[in-house]
């Protein structure tokens, strides 16, 4: 024992972690103010930190600007490059709009099922227990909209006027639970593929395309658009993109699920498609296309 108290060593080690583990345990407990020792160390350390930090940051910071620079500069090329792509599109869709109508005029064709005038509105109404059904727009009779005009935003196709007042018109939305509510769509491409969007599949968020022949072949990532066949909405508007194909419960033709191009859950803007070709005579039943079958109206 004497041996033990005369190693003055061993005996600042032991009282040093007495200390340490006190000390440990005191700061563990929860308390909303800091002691003297305490307060003298965070300012320490938290000044010293600050010494480092700061020079640290902006170090950073100039390499994050650097590399900012160059990312702007490579986003640059890649915009400049989409404008020059951009702009000689245009021009080619106008050449090829002014050679359509010099065609048409050469056929005398009259009707253009692509034509329509953009009636613009907002979405004033909504009901919680059909917000995937149906909205009420601000633009009724007195505008010019009529019953089974088409609805779309600038990403697609969301759905058709059922409900026409003289300042207000409901629109049902493609993703309504209505089995009567059928739309005549294409598939676009060396042969175009019709069939009818016809149901929505709630948990997939994914509208359906059914009646499609079973001689064509249908790939995942295809456009979906409107065929202007059924004599109620223009040809050409965006309805969105094949995800799945698959074949019906008879096995006779092929269905495929279709991801919407517009989110009708975020609808405040929209625009009614006045259709300016002749309606098809026996085609505007709301809940039938035109024809049905391999040609796809």
């Amino acid at each position: 024992m004497p041996r033990f108290f005369s190693n003055k060593r061993l005996i600042l080690l032991l009282v040093g972690v007495i200390v340490l583990v006190a000390l440990i345990a005191f700061s563990l407990k929860d308390r909303q103010s800091a002691n003297l020792p305490e307060k003298m160390v965070k300012d320490v350390v938290g000044f010293g930190q600050s010494l480092f930090s700061k020079p640290a940051h902006s170090i950073t910071g100039f390499f994050d600007d650097i590399d900012g620079i160059l990312n702007t500069y490579e986003e640059n090329k890649t915009l400049k490059a989409r404008l020059t792509e951009y702009a000689s599109t245009e021009v080619e869709l106008a050449d090829i709009k002014e050679e359509n109508e010099r065609l048409r005029k050469i056929i005398d064709k009259k009707d253009d099922l692509r034509a329509y005038d953009p009636i613009q509105a907002t979405v004033i109404s909504r009901n919680p227990d059909q917000w995937e059904e149906k909205i009420i727009v601000d633009k009724g009779e007195s505008q010019g909209v009529k019953l089974n005009m088409a609805v779309l935003t600038a990403n697609g196709l969301v759905g058709k006027v059922v409900l026409v007042t003289p300042f207000t018109s409901t629109v049902e939305l493609l993703s309504t639970e209505n089995q009567n509510f059928r739309v005549s769509a294409m598939i676009p491409g060396k042969k175009d593929i019709f069939g009818l969007m016809e149901g929505y599949d709630p948990e997939r968020g994914e509208l359906i395309m059914k009646r499609i022949d079973s001689g064509f072949e249908v790939k995942v990532g295809q456009k979906v658009m409107s065929s202007g066949l059924g004599g109620i909405f223009p040809k050409g508007l965006l309805i969105g993109e094949v995800t799945e194909v698959s074949t019906d419960d008879y096995g006779l033709t092929k269905l495929a699920y279709v991801r919407p191009a517009a989110e009708f859950s975020m609808l405040d803007h929209v625009m009614i498609a006045k259709r300016q070709s002749a309606t098809v005579k026996g085609t505007d039943d709301p809940g039938t296309s035109a024809t049905e079958g391999k040609d796809g109206s």
